[in-house]
């Protein structure tokens, strides 16, 4: 048995793709998983799988999904291994930080600087951002609303092809926490 984190994209944001987590929730349990819980309104899920891996899980939610309620949502599936590997390499001084200023992005496969190469990085100060493992931490001191950084990393030519996803540091770290052993 695996915890997971579902995180999924673009729900509950404007009156648009309304999700009730609730109704997650009893989806979730309707396809087998156990230990079915939901942080916040803003689409994050945990529960324990007993098969599969973390993109068949995502591509069994994302299908559940667009069957019950009609629209497709992007989904990505993280064990907790991967999630507390993301929180410990973070490249930027998280605890001295409000949560606000600090996101990771999740992507649903590796990415390369190249993706990024028209930014430039100095144009954007004190704002900036790093690569790491399927993921992208970002700082932004004035927070993301205001980041003219998270802006341009959200261009179609560097998320082309891939599902993205972000999150607040408060966010990252209580999903390693719901998903940790015993939790």
């Amino acid at each position: 048995m695996t915890t997971y984190a579902a995180l999924l994209r673009g729900i509950n944001v404007g009156g648009n793709k309304k999700l009730p987590m609730a109704d997650l929730r009893t989806l979730l349990t309707g396809l087998g998983h156990s230990g079915v819980r939901t942080h916040l309104q803003s689409g994050q899920a945990v529960f324990t799988a007993d098969r599969g891996d973390a993109e068949s899980l995502a591509a069994e939610l994302t299908r559940a999904i667009e069957q019950r309620f009609g629209f497709l949502v992007d989904v990505l599936v993280r064990d907790h291994g991967y999630l507390s590997a993301v929180a410990a390499a973070c490249p930027f001084p998280a605890a001295e930080l409000e949560a606000k200023q600090l996101h990771v992005t999740y992507f649903s496969a590796p990415v390369t600087p190249d993706r990024f190469a028209d930014i430039d990085p100095a144009a954007h100060l004190p704002e900036e951002f790093r690569l790491g493992d399927r993921c992208l931490y970002l700082y932004a001191p004035d927070g993301l609303g205001r980041s003219k950084l998270a802006e341009a990393l959200a261009r179609p030519r560097i998320t082309k092809g891939l599902i993205a996803t972000s999150r607040n540091w408060n966010t990252v770290t209580k999903l390693v926490e719901l998903t940790a052993p015993g939790a």
